[in-house]
């Protein structure tokens, strides 16, 4: 199930974040997450399953878009469709918005065949 961050997902979300390649600094994993909680068009979203926090998913929203910036599962649950599942949850709550990548999240999603409505970001 996909939930809104909160606060007090603190730590986990940042240690999801972490799995990322260009999140491993601290310093630079401590601003993306500034960023999250100040800047209303960006968003975390947490994959939740029973009682355990096993992904992440962060978006910059515009008006027509929705920009998948980070995508991360925590790697003894990796290669069980989890992330699939989150970008189909995410598509699901906006099915307004078209799906966009940056040059990061571009190759994951066009493994989950999202090629119709992929764009990389420039």
């Amino acid at each position: 199930m996909l939930i809104r961050y909160k606060k007090t997902f603190e730590k986990i979300a940042m240690g999801l974040l972490s799995f990322m390649p260009n999140e491993k600094d601290l310093k630079k994993l401590q601003q993306t997450m500034k960023v999250y909680e100040s800047e209303r068009h960006k968003q975390l979203f947490l994959w939740k399953e029973e009682e355990d926090i096993i992904g992440l998913v962060g978006v910059s929203f515009t008006e027509d878009t929705m920009e998948l910036l980070h995508v991360s599962v925590n790697p003894s649950h990796r290669q069980q469709g989890i992330g699939k599942a989150m970008i189909n949850a995410l598509q699901d709550m906006f099915p307004e918005k078209v799906m966009t990548s940056v040059e990061e999240t571009e190759a994951f999603l066009h493994r989950c065949q999202f090629n119709e409505t992929v764009k990389g970001s420039d």
